[in-house]
């Protein structure tokens, strides 16, 4: 049963990405919508680690990007690239872990829980970017390089669509 959500918690980070990979990968097949992707990939994130907003911000206009998909409370509407830690990603196309939110210059505070973010670029077939993948979490470094790598080949199934057809 591919359609179930996961609580990945229990295991250790790695494991629990390789198998939420499994599970994405089983879930989409037979996809080529990459809302309904995002869509998907927000829940199962967000459910198998229980992080406090999990979602997509998507590249709407050169140098713009608005909120998709997500799980959590309200997220803001617009971001300009180069704009907090979503922004950021998005002009450089490098992901960005931030450890203290509180302590990061260029944060968005959206949600006044968030304590520590992730942000992962996301790249159609053709290399283009059309959104970044924003996690936060309540608490202070909840993210490393372990997330990024998890996030990364999770977010692979991206490169296999053409998002201008």
């Amino acid at each position: 049963m591919a359609e179930a959500v996961l609580d990945l918690r229990a295991l250790p980070r790695d494991k629990a990405y390789a198998e939420l990979r499994e599970h994405t990968t089983a879930v989409l097949a037979g996809i080529e919508d990459p809302i309904a992707a995002m869509a998907t990939i927000a829940s199962l994130v967000h459910n198998a680690f229980g992080f406090l907003w999990t979602g997509f911000y998507r590249v709407v206009a050169p140098g713009k990007l608005r909120v998709g998909p997500y799980q959590g409370t309200l997220g803001c509407l617009d971001i300009d690239f180069g704009r907090g830690v979503c922004g950021t990603a998005a002009a450089t196309g490098e992901p960005v872990i931030v450890e203290d939110v509180l302590l990061h210059k260029n944060h968005i505070a959206c949600d006044p829980r968030a304590r520590s973010e992730i942000v992962v670029p996301v790249f159609d077939a053709h290399g283009r970017l059309i959104a970044v993948f924003d996690v936060d979490s309540a608490e202070t470094g909840a993210f490393t390089d372990v997330d990024r790598v998890g996030l990364e080949r999770i977010l692979e199934w991206f490169g296999a669509i053409d998002s201008q057809a």
